[in-house]
């Protein structure tokens, strides 16, 4: 069995200028890059994620879709008793 799954992937510097990023597993596929653009400055302007005292989500820098296909081997676990 193939499974696929498509993440939009946000990427900021925090406050102490190191890269982090914010994973969206169900963001629309079909997003221009003005509008992920605006929401990403809204995130970093709302300045309410913070860890430690450093802000997470700062400055954008980047954004993009991951997709992911998954293929299943084998399965037992609806074998496993509970």
């Amino acid at each position: 069995m193939v499974t696929k799954s498509k993440t939009l992937r946000l990427v900021f510097l925090n406050g102490a200028n190191k890269k982090v990023s914010l994973s969206l597993p169900n963001a629309a596929d079909n997003l221009a890059a003005t509008e992920v653009k605006a929401a990403m400055a809204a995130i970093a302007n709302a300045n309410v994620f913070a860890q430690e005292g450093v802000d997470l989500y700062q400055t954008p820098q980047s954004a993009s879709y991951v997709e992911r296909t998954v293929t299943s081997l084998f399965d037992d676990t609806a074998a496993q008793p509970m």
